[in-house]
């Protein structure tokens, strides 16, 4: 590395005196014209080691970000350049730092899409204060054949046959607020609200093989409020990737699926209901629940790794109806399954601003249990799941403050969504 020699105006100005005194004749025009093209030379000269100064100075902040994610707690900062060289720097406009501030700014920015990523897979605990509005769409569609019936020799199927189709679309706006109260914790609410449209449709209506029966349902309101926290347990140091460990709970706050009124579309002769359909969409599960769950995320520029797992128990509830039979109505008390969810994924930060991210989740469901008053609790058949998805994401700083985060999602199992499309917004201060 060669030595820098830092020259102030003061001392280009006492050099040029001295090769001038050394003149024998103040009176050649040429000779001090040459004076002072060189004294032209050595500014720009200068001026051009400054601007290396700065531009080699932004490189090692912006490798040190990308490396660490951040600025380490112990990195020395680059010493100021004297206030005469910095007069001697070209305006930024030409793509040099003018200032101090504005190389911190660089290395603010190169380590945007780190932030970004952190942000939405745990937490971001270098802001005071996020708002994130969100928006999510998902498509649900799910056929079943009943067969009701018996086999003639193995081959021919005598009874009748139903199809039934669910549709469902929903539309859910989420508000959320993320508050930094230390370098360690963050808490967290989230308040969704709910829009559903759902399209049932059975065959075999009037006991016609080919006759179909369709009826649509909607509901909206407040979701399932939660309140969560996420706390540092390791920064990222080396091999080492940040850890932080989330605890939470849902307060059933939205409309419970049980106790529903029904609309009875088809009853057979006998008074036998053979099609119904909740009158409203229900906005919640209507229990209570708590998660524990630890995230990851690994920087090794210029790919972001990340990953998570985590477990969420639901709580007993007793409700006033909990039979599906709209004639009747039994008291008693439901308990959904436990849920173990986990995922995986890798994120590309193309420049500060932008990213891709491309992850797999799954989350797989045991079987809930229903109680009636007075009764045991029964295994409702059916009600466990698996819910696995491939998202594709992509993040785009559009100022200091605000993010715009893509993502979709396709559903791999029959229990997960066709697909889900969501658009977030968060605003960090």
């Amino acid at each position: 590395m060669h030595t820098l020699y830092r020259l102030t105006p003061l001392a280009l100005a006492a050099l040029a005196a001295t090769a001038f005194a050394q003149q024998p004749a103040p009176s050649h025009g040429a000779d001090m014209q040459a004076l002072i093209a060189q004294l032209e030379q050595l500014k720009a000269n200068y001026a051009q080691e400054v601007r290396r100064l700065r531009e080699l100075d932004m490189q090692v902040q912006a490798m040190q970000a990308r490396l660490s994610g951040r600025a380490g707690p112990g990195a020395t900062p680059a010493a100021p350049l004297a206030p005469a060289a910095a007069s001697a720097v070209p305006p930024s406009s030409e793509g040099y730092a003018s200032s101090a501030a504005e190389a911190q700014q660089a290395k603010q920015e190169a380590r945007r899409s780190v932030d970004d990523v952190k942000q939405q897979q745990a937490a971001l605990f270098s802001r005071r204060f996020t708002i994130e509005n969100g928006l999510t769409y998902a498509r649900y569609d799910r056929k079943q054949l009943t067969l009701n019936g018996f086999l003639a020799l193995d081959a021919i199927f005598l009874g009748n046959i139903a199809i039934e189709n669910v549709e469902s679309d929903s539309l859910t706006y989420n508000l959320a607020a993320r508050w930094g109260v230390s370098p360690n914790l963050t808490l967290n609410m989230d308040v969704p609200y709910l829009a559903r449209r759902t399209v049932y449709q059975k065959g075999g209506a009037g006991g016609a093989a080919a006759a179909i029966a369709q009826e649509e349902t909607n509901g909206s309101g407040i979701g399932d409020v939660s309140l969560s926290a996420n706390y540092r347990l390791f920064s990222e140091r080396g091999w080492r990737p940040e850890t932080v460990l989330t605890g939470g709970v849902t307060a059933p706050t939205g409309r419970a699926p049980y106790g529903l009124d029904w609309k009875v579309i088809e009853r057979d002769d006998d008074d036998y209901i053979r099609f119904a359909v909740p009158q409203e969409q229900p906005t919640g599960n209507g229990v209570w629940q708590a998660n524990l769950g630890v995230s990851m995320v690994k920087t090794a520029d210029p790919a972001i790794l990340f990953a998570n797992a985590g477990y969420i128990h639901s709580f007993p509830r007793g409700f006033s109806d909990i039979d599906s039979n709209p004639d009747t109505v039994n008291p008693g008390d439901v308990k959904l399954g436990g849920s173990v969810y986990f995922g995986a994924g890798v994120a590309f930060a193309f420049n500060e601003r932008t990213s891709l991210s491309i992850s797999f989740s799954d989350k797989i469901s045991t079987r809930a249990s229903t109680r009636f008053k007075g009764g045991e609790w029964v295994k409702v058949i059916g009600s466990d799941a698996n819910a696995a998805s491939l998202n594709l994401g992509v993040t785009y700083a559009l100022n200091q403050h605000t993010t715009l985060v893509t993502l979709l999602g396709i559903g791999l199992t029959p229990d997960a969504p066709d697909f889900t499309l969501a658009f977030k917004v968060p605003y960090m201060l």
